[in-house]
């Protein structure tokens, strides 16, 4: 009975550690998912700052608004800035935010993604959830938070661009397919 007992309990630690290494391998990873996330925005951003015709990238909403381009290079210019407070190893981009030229503002964003990713695959979940300081509008803040305002600031931008396309009589990309 005792040699029962002692392999019915051995069993069953085995079960138990044999559950939780499956449970950690299919817990999300913060990093991983934000790597995802980041990239699938820089397809998305660089397809909405496609769309628009060279000729239209310093059209304004209206008079007081950025125009298509800057709001492509004020995105650009946001995610390098952020993404410096990471303390990575990767090299920022130099963002030209007086670029008019279609080809340098598109590479702007391009780069500047590149730069927001590379940092990212840096990090471990663990450093994630690690304070460092933003600038003051966001003050400290885990790496995280950073990632995520970035994405939900570009959000907000692509929200805009969408409305200057369709002013020029463009559909969205994201829109193409969907109607």
């Amino acid at each position: 009975m005792k040699h029962v007992t002692r392999t019915l309990a051995v069993a069953a630690a085995l079960v138990v550690v044999a559950t939780l290494k499956l449970a950690a391998q299919q817990a999300p990873s913060i990093q991983a998912e934000a790597v995802k996330d980041l990239t699938n925005q820089k397809d998305t951003m660089g397809k909405i700052a496609d769309a628009m015709p060279e000729d239209k990238f310093g059209f304004k909403s209206t008079p007081a608004q950025r125009s298509y381009g800057e709001q492509i290079l004020h995105i650009a210019g946001v995610n390098v800035m952020l993404f410096k407070t990471y303390g990575s190893t990767a090299v920022a981009p130099t963002i030209n935010p007086k670029a008019t030229a279609k080809a340098e503002i598109l590479k702007a964003l391009a780069d500047s993604y590149d730069f927001a990713i590379a940092a990212l695959k840096e990090q471990t979940d663990a450093t994630m959830l690690q304070t460092v300081q933003g600038p003051a509008f966001l003050g400290a803040s885990s790496r995280e938070r950073i990632a995520y305002f970035v994405m939900i600031h570009a959000s907000d931008i692509y929200g805009q661009m969408a409305v200057y396309l369709r002013l020029n009589g463009i559909v969205p990309p994201a829109s193409r397919n969907s109607m």
